[in-house]
Formats: structure tokens, sequence, C-alpha cells
């Protein structure tokens, strides 16, 4: 009956905003259907759906894809925006439904893929060392391209407004108003400032983990603080070996690289470590040789 209906009636475009809502409001119904189910087991042993977690999820999700996309055309999120799916592939500019074989798709690109991210691993691990590794690899490769690829799409997406997920697009599904749409009452100032944030807060954390934050800050002090800029007091600390030049602590078991300056063998060992092209943090000097130093510090001359 709602297709019959649906046939009779022209398409109306969809807002951005309103299909970044209900992508959200998806992302919040699954949380919701998963704490509710989780704590059913709060009596049981810990770690119960530790093993079967990526299943019991998929088969969750099975059940909210039987009573939306597969029943209404939509989504829970999309329900509540006055929101359905439409399938673009056809020459028509009237309302089509999705037909089977793209419900199905919809359901295998989400719920299984989703499910052979988390389980992946799992399954190879019993392989051969050598062909797990080329797995491994070529699952990760695979993994970056979908997520650059999503990137793309989401760009194209705030620029022509259609098609908000790359599973959309490979399928050829498109978000339309069910009615026409009637006065938004929510503000377009504050849902476009909160849009640009999200979206500049995941730009960070995608480039956050490429910048060494650790060698960054060691530049930055050796501008601040160069060692001809150090106070007298400074460099007689420096030189009487009493000041690790990372922590600022007196020295346990100092070391040298082949400047002037001493570290504790704990600092030096795990910034080198962590970083093999580190540098001294006053002087810029690079790791030519960690030494422990010839000399020994008695503790009295910390009272003289």
């Amino acid at each position: 009956m709602a297709s019959s209906i649906g046939n009779e009636k022209s398409v109306n475009a969809v807002l951005r905003i309103s299909q970044l809502d209900a992508l959200e409001l998806n992302k919040a119904l699954e949380q919701l259907v998963w704490s509710q189910f989780t704590s059913c087991f709060h009596g049981f042993k810990p770690g119960v759906l530790a093993h079967f977690e990526p299943e019991v999820k998929a088969f969750l999700c099975l059940i909210l894809w039987k009573f939306t996309i597969y029943s209404k055309n939509a989504t829970v999120g999309q329900a509540i925006l006055n929101i359905q799916y439409k399938n673009n592939l056809s020459q028509t500019e009237k309302y089509q439904p999705l037909s089977k074989h793209q419900k199905l798709w919809y359901l295998i690109f989400t719920v299984g893929g989703r499910w052979l991210e988390e389980r992946c691993y799992d399954l190879f691990s019993n392989r051969q060392q050598q062909s797990f590794c080329k797995i491994k690899s070529f699952i990760s490769f695979g993994s970056g391209l979908l997520k650059l690829c999503g990137l793309v799409n989401f760009l194209i997406f705030l620029r022509k407004g259609t098609f908000a997920t790359l599973t959309e697009r490979i399928l050829g599904i498109r978000s339309v108003f069910c009615k026409p749409q009637s006065v938004r009452q929510i503000g377009f100032e504050y849902m476009n400032r909160e849009l640009l944030w999200h979206g500049f807060a995941e730009f960070l954390i995608y480039l956050l983990p490429l910048i060494n934050v650790q060698k960054l800050k060691l530049k930055i002090s050796s501008w601040c603080l160069p060692i001809a800029g150090l106070s007298n007091s400074e460099n007689t600390l420096a030189a009487h070996c009493r000041e690790c030049s990372l922590c600022g602590e007196w020295p346990t078991m100092p070391h040298t690289i082949g400047c002037p300056h001493v570290f504790c063998y704990y600092c030096i060992k795990s910034n080198f470590l962590f970083d093999m092209y580190f540098t001294c943090p006053k002087c810029g000097s690079e790791v030519h040789n960690l030494q422990p130093l010839k000399y020994k510090i008695e503790m009295t001359e910390l009272h003289v």
C-alpha cells in the first residue's frame, strides 16, 4: 500500500543537515539498543559477550534492518525526519521504492562490512604467519582506501547534497522527503556551526597520529631555550651534571649523546627508541653515541 501511494508522489530534495541528522540518530539508536542488550548480562560472568560481540551486534543490526530498510525503505532516523530512500537508478522522477537487490546489498555493505572489519583478524589468525601478514596488510590497505573514498564522498556530498554515505552512492539510493518539508524549527546557524566543528574534529583525529608531537615539542623548546641563552647558573648546573636536560631532575644513571648536556639513561633511551632522529632539546645535537658519564657524581654535591 505504501509503495502504491509512493509511486504517485513526486520527490523533494532533502537538506544536507537533515541527512546528517538521520545518520546521527541511527548511530544513537544502535548504541541504545546495544546498551540495553548488554544490561541483560550484568549478572553473568564478565566477558561472556566478548567472544561473540561482533556476531551479536550483527544480529541486532539485522533485526533493525528488517523492520526499517526492508519494511519501510527508511531507517529510524529518516522516519523521524520524514525521509525515505528512493531508487535513484530508476529513469522516472517519481518516487520508486528500493528493489530487493538494493536492500540486500545495503545489508551486506553495512552489517556484513562492519562484522568483517571486527572479525577479520580472528578469521585468519590460524593461518601461516607469512600468509597472515600478507592478508593483514591487504585488509589494512583496503580499510584505509575505503576510509579515503568515504572522505572524498563526504566532500562531494557537502558540495552537491546527495549520497551522504559511500554505500548510498554505490547502490544508487537517495534520500528524499516523503511529504513536502514544513518549516524547520532548528536554527541553521547553530546546526552549521555544529557540522563544521564535527568535521574539523574528525579531521584532527585523522591528522594527529601523523604528527610527531614529541619531536615537535623538543624542537620548540630548543628554539625557546637555546644553549647560548642559558643563564650562568644553568650553564654551571649543566656543567656539573646535576640536571637532566629532559626531565630537569637529578640525572639517574647519567649519559651523554655527544653534546655538553646530560640525560637520565631512561629519559634518553626511551626518547631515542621512540624517535630515531631525536635531538637534544637545548642545543639540537643529534644522538651520535650514547655513553655513560665517565666520572661519578657524589650525592654530597647536592649540598655544596
